[in-house]
């Protein structure tokens, strides 16, 4: 092993591995073509599973790529290559969908697979930058990845993995557009973590039922004063004698006719309550809602479910966001 020149400049070094990097996926953008829009087709209308395999560097890939294609909803496993010649390959069925990563489409390893794969019809599409390669000639879709320089002696797996890991992405992220995947149906694959955190619905976090601050509208304000108090919201929403929300209170607005010196003990609820508060759809993600309340310059909201915009079924409040840290 060389010894350590003290003045190596480990930044551009950094910067060239980086720089080759770059050039290897500007070459992968210009040779997509219409296979790859037949792989995503492949992949949307798989009956069963997408089974991702490599060898080396490649199988790493292959685990990451079926990883990200089950986080949308593809289910989705990888297997080692080794051991498919040891039992692993009656895991796929006809109704898979095979992915085979590999550089040059010759490892020893993946011709067990790709006869294993042609001889039981099983739809295989080959990720591969050597043509006339055993994976490029086997294939029923081949996405050819252009050959690339290697950073560290031009042997070291590099660019050739950016390039592998970048059209798996790729083929993920336009299957989750096929099937028009949306946060909802994201968060449904994400129910913990800082994802789950992000993706918090108004629905998740707002107060229901019996913890809603309702009052008739008719009532009296000392009638509501002592609701308020009990709840301890600072807020209550008002409904008419059909349980439609016709408005809210609020303690600021108490503060206010306070500071006036106006009687509230006289006056009915809808005489001092802000008629038609700002409603949302309990699918609305809290960071929206939260977006909503700054614009605003309010501490709640109502919610409704569907259409229904005029029936309160829950009370987000600014305090209920900021206490899963969603900002």
């Amino acid at each position: 092993m060389g010894s350590l020149n003290k003045n190596t400049n480990f930044k551009k070094i950094a910067k060239e591995v980086i720089d080759l990097e770059i050039r290897a996926l500007q070459k992968l953008k210009r040779s997509l073509n219409k296979n790859f829009d037949k792989a995503v087709t492949a992949i949307v209308n798989c009956q069963s599973k997408v089974i991702l395999c490599g060898v080396g560097k490649s199988g790493i890939i292959a685990s990451k790529i079926s990883a990200t294609l089950s986080s949308i909803g593809t289910p989705s496993f990888s297997l080692s290559a080794n051991d498919c010649s040891h039992g692993d390959m009656g895991s796929i069925s006809r109704k898979d969908v095979l992915i085979l990563i590999s550089y040059s489409g010759n490892s020893i390893e993946l011709r067990n697979i790709i006869n294993y794969a042609n001889r039981h019809k099983i739809l295989l599409i080959g990720i591969t930058s050597k043509k006339n390669s055993d994976l490029y000639n086997n294939s029923d879709i081949v996405l050819l990845t252009p050959e690339v320089k290697e950073a560290g002696l031009n042997i070291i797996p590099t660019a050739s993995t950016i390039n592998q890991l970048s059209i798996g992405d790729a083929l993920a992220i336009s299957t989750l557009k096929k099937k028009k995947i949306n946060n909802l149906d994201f968060k449904r694959f994400h129910p913990s973590g800082s994802l789950g955190e992000k993706l918090k619905t108004a629905e998740d976090l707002m107060l229901t039922k019996n913890k809603i601050p309702f009052i008739d509208e008719n009532k009296l304000m000392t009638k509501a004063l002592k609701i308020m108090s009990e709840k301890k919201l600072g807020t209550l929403i008002v409904r008419n004698n059909k349980k439609h929300t016709t408005g809210i209170i609020t303690d600021g607005q108490i503060r206010r006719f306070n500071s006036k010196n106006i009687n509230l003990s006289s006056l009915k609820v809808k005489d001092v309550m802000t008629k038609n508060p700002i409603r949302i759809n309990k699918n609305i993600l809290a960071s929206k809602a939260l977006a909503i309340m700054n614009e605003k310059k309010i501490t709640s909201l109502c919610v409704y479910e569907q259409k229904k915009k005029l029936i309160t079924i829950g009370i987000l409040h600014i305090h209920h966001i900021l206490n899963k840290k969603i900002y």
